[in-house]
């Protein structure tokens, strides 16, 4: 999992009560049973984004298999290939903040989507010229990570553009649900076609489905919106006035000190970081833990370790339901405080039968964390100020995605200290732990998260 963590910032009106955003667009209520799928804009940014899900899916099997079978790259070659398509994040995040601040956010999502097409098909292209190496596969990583930040950044700001806030939650619902469908189905997909068509065809599916989604974005049609900030689909805005004559460092800076000083996003963002340390130092071993101490033929070692997205739709189904039930702080605690103690079954998993357990802690788990990533995902959208939303969403997926190759390499560090078992007994203390935050910061303390800042943010 990665805990983009964000959250709503509704008090749970009832959904056919129209609402208004820090934009001052007016959410929509919805008009049929199928709620924002009914909306032509939203459809269209949900099915591109599914679609380029599952191709990224696929790349996630196929850039290694590439190493792998063309390069004959060895494990450390493989390890600093997926090491280099975090580390733009570590780099780049920060300033990216900035600068998705001042660039139409749909122009600027269309263009990565473009160069990161172009970018994917050069791989095949020089495999079959003989000209590919492992230092030109490393380049594509680095560029292919670096197009993942601003995308990202750009489209994290873009819908609360596009929906407005009252729609959030069901936003987000529907595309982590279809992202969690993506991660079980794109994996099997890339296997199969590296069996079938070779290795680097992977990645051509990629390229094809990175070129429909920017279609999908160049259909959407602007809306006019009220207050200024927002592009509306395709018209430039500046994050605040005088923006563009503020340095880089003074842009950052207030923007890591808006989110150090409010008590919800300093509280999320921790506990963002927290949850993928030990998520990710988990993930680092579940394939050797799998084929080592389960005995797990080779053949179901990867649709075993992809079950846990399976818990991913749920997640995302169960998200506007807690919501409504418990209410949006109330709601995220409670995701967390039922998923959690699945996580002791992971460890508890034997040869055989036993392999169930393994597969429900896993699932559990992350519907926890996708269902939270739900809740704290809208909250950060529509609780940010808009002039300010591009760097708060960026600062706090930085220090989400800075803990991913620390938690790697504690994962990898400690199974060879103390064994893997062992090892995923300890992540599941990190989860305790990390669990804490929520229980003891200001979201215990409430029914819903706050509409706006609190007073000296």
């Amino acid at each position: 999992m990665t805990a983009n963590v964000t959250g709503s910032d509704h008090e749970h009106a009832p959904l056919d009560v129209p609402t208004v955003d820090q934009a001052g667009k007016a959410s929509r209520p919805s008009r049929s049973r199928w709620g924002l799928l009914s909306d032509r804009n939203f459809r269209l940014l949900w099915s591109g984004q599914t679609i380029s899900n599952a191709g990224s899916s696929i790349t996630t099997v196929a850039l290694p298999l590439v190493a792998v079978v063309d390069l004959k790259a060895g494990p450390l070659a493989v390890g600093l290939l997926m090491a280099a398509i975090w580390l733009p994040w570590l780099v780049l995040g920060l300033p990216a903040g900035v600068w998705v601040g001042r660039i139409p956010r749909r122009t600027l999502m269309i263009s990565c989507d473009l160069a990161m097409a172009l970018v994917f098909i050069t791989v095949p292209i020089a495999a079959w010229t003989h000209m590919l190496t492992e230092t030109y596969l490393l380049v594509v990583a680095v560029v292919s990570g670096t197009g993942s930040v601003f995308f990202t950044s750009a489209y994290q700001v873009y819908l609360p553009e596009l929906v407005g806030s009252g729609d959030l939650i069901e936003a987000n619902a529907k595309l982590q649900g279809s992202a969690s469908v993506a991660e079980v189905v794109g994996p099997s997909a890339g296997g199969l076609a590296a069996q079938v068509f070779g290795v680097v065809s992977g990645l051509i599916a990629d390229a094809v489905t990175f070129v429909v989604s920017a279609v999908t974005l160049v259909l959407i049609k602007p809306r006019h919106l009220r207050h200024p900030i927002s592009e509306g689909g395709s018209h430039a805005v500046v994050d605040s006035p005088g923006a563009s004559q503020r340095s880089l460092r003074t842009e950052v800076a207030d923007g890591f000190r808006f989110v150090v000083r409010d008590p919800y996003l300093r509280a999320i963002t921790s506990f963002g970081a927290a949850a993928n340390l030990a998520l990710t130092a988990y993930q680092s071993i579940v394939v050797l833990y799998l084929v080592r101490d389960l005995h797990v033929r080779a053949g179901l070692v990867g649709p075993l370790a992809g079950a846990g997205a399976l818990g991913g739709i749920l997640g995302a189904w169960l998200a506007h339901p807690l919501c409504r039930r418990f209410g949006t702080a109330r709601g995220a605690v409670a995701a967390q405080l039922t998923a959690v103690p699945f996580a002791v079954l992971i460890p508890l998993a034997s040869p055989g039968p036993g392999v169930a357990l393994f597969v429900i802690g896993s699932m559990a788990l992350v519907a926890g964390v996708v269902a939270v990533n739900v809740i704290f995902g809208s909250f950060r959208q529509a609780y940010a100020p808009p002039e300010m939303l591009s760097r708060i969403v960026t600062f706090t997926m930085t220090i989400n995605h800075s803990s991913i190759p620390v938690g790697g390499l504690l994962g990898g560090g400690l199974s060879a200290l103390i064994g893997l078992r062992p090892t995923l007994w300890a992540t599941a203390g990190m989860l305790v732990a990390a669990l804490g935050i929520l229980l003891f910061g200001p979201l215990a303390r409430q029914r819903d998260l706050p509409k706006s800042p609190v007073s000296g943010s």
